[in-house]
């Protein structure tokens, strides 16, 4: 059975930074496209970032770039966004997911974790 756990969620103030964790069993995180989603207090989900290992290639939204970075830690088989300079329109719950694929284009997820909120204040 394929879990995703995130974790690393909370509450901090506009300009502050998290870091989430999304933690992989039954499959390895490098095989497979991950990525990032977050929904957003209004019910539209989109997707922040993505990452293949497989491709060493990682993409992000452009309200993100530059202040948000995913990355893979292999030993623990989990996948990391670190988030800086928060901002109140960042507030949401934040998914993890695994592709079936090795990239991230083109591919579907097949796998989610149950999410994790993060609140941003002003």
């Amino acid at each position: 059975e394929v879990q995703l756990v995130e974790s690393g969620g909370g509450l901090v103030q506009a300009g502050g930074s998290l870091r989430l964790s999304c933690v992989a069993s039954g499959i390895i995180l490098n095989d497979h496209g991950i990525g990032w989603f977050r929904q957003l207090p209004g019910g539209e989900r989109e997707e922040v970032s993505c990452i293949s290992s497989f491709l060493g290639k990682a993409n992000y939204v452009d309200s993100v770039k530059g202040r948000f970075t995913i990355s893979t830690d292999t030993a623990k088989n989990t996948v990391y966004l670190q988030m800086n300079n928060l901002k109140p329109e960042d507030t949401a719950i934040y998914f993890c997911a695994a592709k079936t694929a090795s990239w991230c284009r083109g591919s579907d997820f097949g796998w989610w974790g149950q999410g994790t909120q993060v609140t941003v204040s002003l």
